[in-house]
């Protein structure tokens, strides 16, 4: 049987949006999310439906178990802040869902000046080759898709 995948669109780029994003692209329903947090019968659908409207913010350990749940990088999830290379790595990423047909520029080395900004550009070169994989049809929607969601920065290479 061919299974039918639909391009979810993503609202913003809050954390609760991001979650329902994910939720919506694996086709796990609030209640069985909720259900594997082990959320009580009665407040299964509403307690999923508070994280994704911005109602509640999971704590660290159950934005974890929400990750492992979605099978994604906790990263991709998180709040960010901006103060670490990964907050701006999952943005940009998210950025091109948010705007699909956005043109990226991948030309921009000249803008690197120290450690962590060469870290931003190892993914960014490694970006340009998944998405030069996507637009050749090499490689599914759903494939990277998945390869953005698990992304991990490899520091020290």
């Amino acid at each position: 049987m061919r299974r039918i995948c639909f391009r979810h669109e993503l609202d913003d780029l809050t954390q609760g949006a991001r979650i329902a994003f994910i939720r919506q692209f694996i086709g796990l329903t609030q209640e069985e999310v909720a259900e594997k947090l082990g959320m009580k019968k009665e407040n299964k659908r509403r307690g999923m439906a508070r994280y994704e409207s911005g109602e509640r913010v999971p704590k660290e350990d159950r934005l974890l178990e929400i990750a492992n749940i979605l099978n994604v990088n906790i990263n991709c999830i998180r709040k960010y802040n901006f103060d670490r290379s990964e907050d701006i790595i999952y943005f940009l990423l998210w950025l091109e869902e948010l705007f699909p047909k956005m043109n990226i520029d991948f030309s921009i080395s000249e803008y690197f000046r120290n450690d962590r900004d060469n870290l931003i550009l190892k993914f960014m070169e490694e970006w340009e080759k998944m998405k030069n994989l996507r637009d050749s049809r090499e490689l599914s929607y759903e494939k990277y898709l998945e390869w953005k969601l698990n992304y991990e920065l490899k520091e020290g290479e």
